[in-house]
């Protein structure tokens, strides 16, 4: 298993912190600061996931006007930890 603590830019967000399990799977994610129920209700959906199949979910996605969002970042973390 490894841990990750990303520190995210452009977005409320100040911290992401997650485990990838051996086996590719998502766990214990976390985001400090930003949009408390959007981020305890994507850390609940993702719980178990398979990180590619996040990265390929989230990638790109933006937060009104920013060119990215606390999603795009957890794309970029999980994409940096592989």
């Amino acid at each position: 298993m490894k841990h990750v603590d990303y520190k995210p830019t452009g977005v409320c967000c100040q911290k992401i912190s997650f485990d990838i399990t051996d086996d590719n799977k998502i766990t214990n994610l976390n985001f400090e600061r930003g949009c408390p129920g959007n981020l305890k209700a994507i850390s609940k959906i993702l719980e178990g996931f398979d990180c590619d199949k996040a990265i390929e979910i989230l990638k790109g996605n933006t937060c009104g006007p920013r060119p990215t969002s606390c999603a795009d970042q957890l794309a970029q973390a999980l994409e940096q930890a592989k």
